[in-house]
């Protein structure tokens, strides 16, 4: 399809345009809005950042990463200092204090992160701040919320922040609250559209989950997953 070249030349340019990716060995083919990226890159972060240059585009309905990286000789780090360096990182990039509830492992520079926070912008920072340390290779980022019981009305406030964006459709999101779960169903016109729904209901305080069932409809009517 003319829009699927259109928007793969695009990506490529782009990619071709960031200073912080080297996108000689980066692979890029779309099919019906659906992007696939393929090939290799020195770190982490050029991977992490590949993939948010492909979210950001018009007409993108779905993404499958599949950019492999590659450490340059150099750059290989040896597992426990990456997990020392991880812990620091922690305690000052991710505003974390209390490190007693948080296990690191490093395995040929993958980090899997677990035990519990108390908001979700904590396990979102932690999850970027390990993205940007040399060696990392890849990141599972099962840190979960302290649930806070406290919190009575999430989905008031998760509909409010819906409605203050001015890219969201707001009465085509349906918002369903179970304690301390959120479930998000209806469609949005974009990728980007469907990410900062996401952002929206994580933002609610006492949120430990989001569900995400919300489905893309292009220009065409065309739904997505």
């Amino acid at each position: 399809m003319m829009n699927d070249i259109r928007l793969r030349q695009d990506i490529l340019d782009e990619l071709e345009y960031e200073p912080s990716i080297d996108a000689a060995n980066i692979g890029v083919a779309v099919e019906n809005g659906i992007v696939t990226l393929t090939g290799h890159v020195a770190s982490f972060a050029e991977k992490h950042a590949a993939e948010r240059i492909a979210e950001r585009m018009t007409g993108i309905r779905a993404i499958a990463q599949e950019i492999e990286v590659r450490l340059p000789e150099h750059k290989k780090t040896a597992d426990d200092e990456i997990a020392s360096r991880v812990l620091k990182i922690l305690a000052w990039g991710a505003a974390i204090s209390d490190l007693r509830d948080i296990h690191v492992r490093v395995e040929k520079g993958f980090v899997t992160l677990s035990g519990t926070v108390e908001w979700h912008f904590q396990r979102s920072a932690a999850m970027n701040s390990v993205r940007e340390l040399s060696g990392v290779t890849g990141i599972d980022n099962q840190l979960k919320i302290r649930p806070r019981m406290d919190v009575s009305d999430i989905r008031h406030g998760i509909r409010e922040a819906l409605r203050r964006n001015a890219e969201i459709e707001a009465d085509n999101i349906d918002v369903n609250v179970s304690g301390s779960h959120v479930t998000l169903r209806g469609k949005v016109q974009s990728l980007r559209e469907r990410v900062m729904a996401e952002r929206a209901a994580w933002s609610a305080p006492g949120v430990t989950a989001v569900e995400d069932h919300l489905t893309i409809e292009d220009a065409q009517g065309r739904l997505g997953p």
